[in-house]
């Protein structure tokens, strides 16, 4: 009688191990990037508002020789604040955007208190000059 053998099909448990550990390690180094990415994304929305204030400012001041608007606040209770100026917010908006000016100058604030799970708030400005800065970045605090 012919001893019989054993089949080779299948993994073995160390083999399903290795596996296991290599797909751990690969989602603890891509769930922070995919987090980050998406913290970056909804900053986006404050950072085109931003641009879309500054340009739609300028074009204000070049008509009428003065920047629109003396502490108007605009968010998803108020969207239509800054709508003499062409700038709409829209209904799913993160920030609450608050506007300072005056005859040569103008400041334009984003902010949102909660875009991610800790209390640091997000908060983006842009002037006159266009410079967009961030007063408090929380993707990277």
């Amino acid at each position: 009688m012919r001893p019989r053998l054993r089949s080779s099909r299948g993994f073995t448990l160390t083999e399903l191990m290795i596996v296991v550990v290599i797909v751990g390690i690969l989602a603890a180094m891509a769930i922070p990037r995919f987090m980050a990415a998406g913290l970056r994304a909804r900053q986006a929305e404050a950072k085109e508002i931003l641009k879309q204030v500054y340009s739609m400012q300028r074009a204000y001041r070049q008509e009428y020789d003065v920047y629109f608007g003396n502490a108007i606040t605009a968010n998803v209770d108020a969207p239509q604040a800054y709508t003499r100026i062409g700038v709409e917010i829209m209904p799913s908006a993160l920030y609450t955007y608050t506007m300072v000016a005056a005859l040569n100058t103008f400041t334009c604030t984003a902010t949102c208190g909660v875009l991610d799970d800790d209390p640091a708030a997000d908060i983006w400005t842009i002037n006159e000059q266009g410079d967009l800065v961030p007063l408090s970045d929380d993707s990277i605090l």
